[in-house]
């Protein structure tokens, strides 16, 4: 029996998702969501160049262990609350279903925005991967308009088949990682095998708080363990589980891959090798440890990361719109799901078409795929992502507090507030460095900003005006 004020997946809707994912299977689809080879390939060089330098690998831990903490009153929740809605779900239960649309807003909008951002990336790196083999200039909106293609139709299917997929791309990527990772240190560096990216000294050097906010964007992801609780096999431990060992994971795996990286050029190099060249960095050092030859397959690799991104991402915005349209706040269409494949498919299709949309503005306003889509729509991501995260953490809190369905401190008190803390502070250190993360102007962060605001504000009107979310 389902307790007082507690939901669990709704039968009597008409509308129900199938699928049989397991734990590894729920992993692949939110580890591919972080993409580690795009983080340590693209965005662990800026890091390098920018904020602490060595003290890198330690900002990769620091933020594990408050997305940990977070994370055991998430799982914990995840009993309580199994629904595709995730973060919708979890505010609304906690908090009311008026500050619950308004996440279900800016979870729209941190996906949607995150998606088109690697859409961008992956069009450029697969451009270059053609004229590299003495291919023609295609335009990026029209690789881009392929890829669209390709993931709408894997994104119809059952999740099973997503997450295969997902599952091959992500063990190639973050093999070719780990063989490097280990080549480097295996064979050592200028500077030996110096452990002084773990010292606390190292951390506050140069800017502590940038590296903090790259490498919680680097995260992104992770938390959609519980989008997928209604395809998966017993949600109640498998969802849990599967979060604990995402986050773990991709902390302790860029945490090994970035110290590689200092090792490779070593801590007193490290920083202005990264600044002479940001872009090839790691794959310049792939080059000397390993060959020009593997160097090519990671940038081969690098276009199956972001294809995996898109993917998952697709999957957690078209399972976001299943639930707004199962609960009569979206369209009912919306609600439907595939008589064959058991997949939102209609929420598919429309996730297919705003990101054509989106595409399409930047396309016709002449922007860059990198320098415009990807770093202001992944900027405008990190944000929302962490507000949403926030507001998650108060709605745990404000849960466990009414409902007496776990009487354990650490689970339903002490970890949540650590993580809400936690929190509350990196989205604090992002909002103060908003403008290096978007390579942007004071005016541009403060429209992406709005933005967030609008999304969120958004929601709440929609609570306010539609009878159904009444």
């Amino acid at each position: 029996m389902v307790e007082p004020g507690i939901t669990s997946s709704p039968a009597d809707s008409g509308h129900t998702l199938r699928g049989s994912i397991g734990i590894p299977g729920i992993v692949f689809l939110v580890v591919a969501a972080a993409a580690p080879l795009t983080a340590i390939g693209g965005a662990l060089p800026v890091m390098l160049a920018i904020s602490n330098g060595p003290g890198v690998p330690l900002a990769y831990l620091a933020v594990a262990v408050v997305l940990l903490l977070f994370s055991v009153g998430y799982a914990t929740m995840s009993h309580h609350v199994v629904d595709t809605g995730a973060f919708y779900a979890y505010v609304t239960r906690g908090l009311g279903t008026t500050p619950g649309l308004g996440a279900a807003g800016l979870a729209l909008l941190a996906y949607t925005a995150i998606q088109a951002a690697v859409y961008g990336l992956a069009a450029t790196t697969l451009r270059g991967i053609i004229t590299h083999y003495g291919g023609p200039e295609i335009p990026w909106w029209v690789l881009a308009a392929v890829l669209l293609l390709i993931v709408a139709a894997l994104g119809y299917r059952s999740i099973d088949v997503g997450a295969r997929v997902l599952g091959v791309m992500l063990v190639l990527e973050m093999g070719v990682l780990t063989v490097l990772a280990a080549t480097i240190l295996v064979r050592g560096g200028p500077g030996g095998y110096s452990a002084t990216s773990f010292a606390p000294s190292t951390f506050f050097h140069g800017a502590p708080g940038i590296a903090i906010m790259f490498a919680v964007a680097s995260f992104i992801g992770f938390e959609a363990t519980a989008i997928y609780g209604e395809e998966a096999r017993d949600p109640r431990r498998t969802i849990p589980a599967a979060t604990y060992i995402a986050v773990v994971l991709i902390g302790v795996f860029y945490a090994i891959c970035s110290w590689a990286v200092v090792v490779a050029y070593g801590p007193a190099q490290v920083e202005a090798a990264a600044g002479a060249d940001t872009s090839g960095l790691v794959f310049s050092a792939a080059a000397r440890y390993l060959g020009t030859g593997y160097a090519d397959v990671m940038n081969i690799l690098l276009l199956t990361s972001l294809f995996a991104a898109l993917l998952a991402f697709h999957n957690a915005i078209a399972r976001y719109l299943y639930a707004l349209g199962r609960q009569g706040v979206g369209p009912e269409p919306l609600a439907r799901t595939h008589h064959r494949h058991g997949s939102p498919y209609v929420g598919s299709l429309a996730q297919t078409v705003s990101a054509a949309v989106i595409l399409a503005v930047f396309v016709l306003a002449g922007s860059d795929p990198v320098l415009n889509l990807f770093t202001w729509m992944s900027g405008l991501a990190t944000v929302s992502i962490l507000v949403l995260m926030v507001l998650t953490g108060v709605a745990i809190l404000a849960f466990f507090a009414r409902h007496r369905v776990d009487t354990r401190i650490w689970h339903t008190r002490v970890a949540p507030a650590l993580g809400l803390a936690g929190l509350a502070g990196i989205t604090v250190l992002v909002l103060l460095n908003f403008t290096t993360l978007i390579s942007g102007s004071a005016t541009l962060a403060a429209v992406l900003l709005a933005l967030v605001v609008v999304f969120f504000a958004g929601g709440l009107l929609l609570s306010r005006f539609s009878p159904s979310a009444r």
